[in-house]
């Protein structure tokens, strides 16, 4: 029987399995899905859709630098412990050094890495490991000059906060220090022309309403809302920000002071922005309960 394209993405879709071993499995029984998936069950490569329902919010961040070009990925586990794994970290640092010749997290997946594409051999460490695992997401900078900074790091290169600075001119000391401050203080943007409008907007209007309930004339709440509004620009910002190793200037004048400009920056964090699902002991054997 022709195996298809589209029997092979279903395979995929409903095992979690590579390309190359969903259409080996079809091959050898003859295009029979359901047979295809206990093949794969059998050989250890399906183990991935069995906890496709589980939440991965933990692992690690890895930072790579080379001419100019920076990277940040995150690929998540379902628990911390994964992190300290040391075959999980050799993944993840060879993760992040494949992602320096490719520019999107897509790409990243389909990325040749030991012979196979990154995906797979992402869904053959699932299999092995025993958790769900996932190639989250990867951002880059480019400058003259790009540092990377890990908080707190699990191996080389990788840790739960991962950083990158990237700069006009040529100051790794500088680059460095501004990456701890990414690091400690998290901005939402490089520069207020950079944040996001309903971000700024939000602002605005809780700010708007705080000012309003002064009772002040509107003449004095639009000069309050302009004050309030050009400090949280400062606060959120990275160049408006006091640089933390010395409050004195902001991270701009800091930047400038040592011959450089800030071009841009990455901090990635673990987890963030994923819901984590939690449930305590009680709600936990209810629902058990529940379904016997």
């Amino acid at each position: 029987m022709a195996i298809t394209a589209q029997m092979v993405k279903e395979l995929r879709e409903s095992t979690g399995a590579g390309m190359m071993d969903a259409k080996k499995a079809l091959t050898e029984t003859d295009g029979n899905i359901e047979a295809a998936v206990d093949w794969l069950r059998t050989k250890g490569l399906a183990k991935a859709a069995k906890k496709s329902d589980r939440v991965a919010a933990e692992g690690l961040v890895a930072v790579a630098v080379r001419d100019g070009k920076g990277v940040a990925v995150e690929v998540n586990s379902e628990t911390d412990f994964v992190g300290k794994n040391a075959e999980f970290q050799d993944m993840v640092g060879n993760i992040a050094q494949t992602a320096l010749s490719v520019d999107s997290v897509d790409e990243l997946r389909n990325a040749e890495m030991n012979g196979k594409t990154v995906a797979e051999v992402v869904t053959d460490a699932v299999a092995k490991i025993g958790e769900k695992m996932d190639l989250r997401r990867m951002e880059t900078v480019q400058g003259d000059t790009v540092v990377s900074y890990v908080h707190n790091a699990a191996a080389e290169g990788m840790g739960r906060i991962g950083v990158l600075v990237a700069l006009k001119g040529d100051n790794a000391e500088i680059g460095k220090q501004i990456a701890m401050h990414v690091a400690a203080t998290s901005p939402a943007s490089l520069s207020e022309a950079d944040l996001d409008p309903a971000l700024v907007e939000r602002e605005k209007t809780v700010l708007t309403e705080q000012a309003r309930e002064s009772g002040k004339p509107d003449a004095v709440i639009e000069k309050m809302i302009a004050g309030r509004m050009s400090k949280y620009f400062e606060e959120v910002t990275l160049l408006g920000q006091k640089f933390v190793i010395n409050p004195d200037v902001t991270v701009a004048q800091a930047a400038k002071d040592a011959g450089v400009e800030v071009l841009a920056f990455v901090r990635m964090a673990v987890g963030e922005g994923i819901e984590k699902r939690e449930e305590d002991f009680a709600a936990e054997v209810a629902k058990t309960r529940g379904a016997s």
